[in-house]
């Protein structure tokens, strides 16, 4: 009997799996780049003053996130299986499996509002096709958003289409779905925000908000600074839901994580800085708040697309890159539990498709109708949407991510992560390099995030 940390078992052959190292890359690059830098992103930088801010989530993204996301690589190609098979397969005597229920109860929560936002962008495209945004009317601007998502049946079918699309792809499977969706947009994506960013650069007094995002201001920064620079970090990279994990069990033994990671890693930060760019210059110009909160993409861009010369063209731009982002995300979302669906209990990938959509349809359906009938409906003085949202990317993603880093940090251990990054041998790594990799691992990640955990939930 093969031994549960040894490398892959014929098992691999058997499933779906990229195709290329840039399949791989667009796929993971397209789970972190999502409404995590396109909409939290920009209005996080607008609450917690701007560039120290952007240097504080840099410092978690290379101390905490990195060494997360290799670890979550480590378990998925290890293991050759979804987040709950992959702990069982490789701690077949413990109860680390928890790990992975969790980490498919927090992307079960994730995509019912995630779809819902998603949704948002359906009809924010459809409005900028239709040239809705023409009056100029910050106060309309807002009362259009506020009148959509309070209301029952318009959210309810954008929701539906959303999901649809992304069930959609992840049917097509792997490599001829998710890998050929993401080497198409993800580029179009980079491409279209890269053009956003250079017209907003152009606006007078541009420069004020280019400031803002890159001059440090440390007397805005606050405790309450660290908890929403992790929290981002932790919900713009996936980590601790399962993601990494899941698409890792696709990632061929000769590919090499720790590159694939960084790179990852850089993809993701790198795209919320053009997002940054695309937003903050154009607010500052028109005298906007940057702390306008969530309603800034729904509320404030529309008015300034509707300032600016061939702003039309811009807002159609903005929403469908808003849409495609959502889309890349959701997708690896969705194939979580989807994967899990199908190791668990063995249903044919279209089954476990549906199956899934129609838990995640409504428990979204709920999150929407939080935001208007539901709305007296309080948990924890949360509506279920807010709920869902803290839950996960507050609760869930921090246990997740501790879990993971504790198992392969000290479960799996040293040689598991020398054979891992190295490939069997097949790579070079510096000794320098792999401790401190493990130090990050075993001692700095756990740590920060117990930190963080404890000042969060006190």
């Amino acid at each position: 009997m093969k031994d549960a940390n040894s490398p892959h078992t014929a098992h691999e052959h058997q499933r779906d799996s990229f195709g290329s190292s840039f399949g791989v890359l667009v796929a993971l690059a397209g789970s972190a780049v999502g409404l995590g830098n396109l909409w939290r992103f920009p209005y996080l930088v607008g609450e917690n003053g701007g560039a120290a801010f952007i240097l504080i989530y840099l410092g978690f993204v290379l101390l905490i996130g990195l060494p997360i996301l290799i670890s979550e690589f480590i378990i998925g190609r290890r293991s050759q299986a979804a987040a709950r098979g992959a702990f069982r397969k490789l701690a077949p005597d413990g109860r680390w499996h928890v790990a992975g229920s969790l980490a498919v109860l927090c992307c079960t929560l994730i995509l019912s509002f995630y779809s819902v936002v998603g949704g948002w962008g359906i009809e924010y495209l459809i409005k900028a096709f239709r040239f809705d945004f023409s009056s100029g009317n910050t106060p309309g601007m807002a009362t259009m958003f506020s009148d959509f998502a309070t209301s029952t049946t318009g959210p309810l079918i954008c929701h539906t289409v959303f999901l649809g699309v992304t069930g959609l792809i992840v049917i097509m499977g792997v490599k001829n779905g998710i890998e050929k969706f993401s080497k198409v947009m993800m580029p179009l994506l980079f491409v279209i925000m890269i053009g956003l960013a250079v017209r907003s650069l152009t606006l007078p007094g541009a420069k004020e908000g280019i400031d803002y995002l890159f001059r440090p201001d440390w007397s805005k920064v606050t405790s309450g600074t660290f908890l929403a620079a992790l929290g981002q970090a932790f919900f713009s990279l996936s980590l601790g839901s399962g993601m990494v994990i899941t698409y890792g069990s696709y990632v061929k033994k000769k590919e090499n994580i720790v590159k694939i990671g960084t790179e990852t890693a850089v993809a993701d930060t790198l795209f919320a800085l053009i997002a940054g760019c695309a937003i903050m210059p154009a607010v500052f110009a028109f005298g906007i708040s940057p702390g306008e909160g969530p309603g800034l993409v729904f509320t404030t861009l529309p008015y300034i697309f509707s300032q600016l010369p061939a702003g039309g063209v811009v807002a159609i731009l903005f929403f469908l890159a808003l849409l495609l982002a959502a889309l890349t995300s959701s997708i690896s979302v969705l194939e979580v539990i989807v994967a899990f669906t199908i190791e668990e209990f063995h249903l044919k990938r279209k089954g476990a498709v549906a199956l899934c959509l129609g838990v995640i349809w409504v428990l979204g359906a709920l999150c929407s109708l939080s935001l208007g009938v539901l709305g007296d409906f309080k948990v924890f003085g949360k509506n279920i949407f807010d709920l869902f949202d803290f839950a996960s990317a507050n609760v869930l993603m921090l246990i997740g991510g501790l879990l993971v880093v504790l198992f392969v940090g000290w479960k799996l251990g040293r040689s598991v992560i020398h054979d891992e990054l190295t490939n069997s041998g097949g790579l070079k790594i510096p000794v320098w390099l792999l401790d401190t990799i493990l130090f990050l691992i075993r001692f700095l990640a756990p740590a920060a995030i117990a930190v963080i955990a404890i000042f969060q939930w006190i």
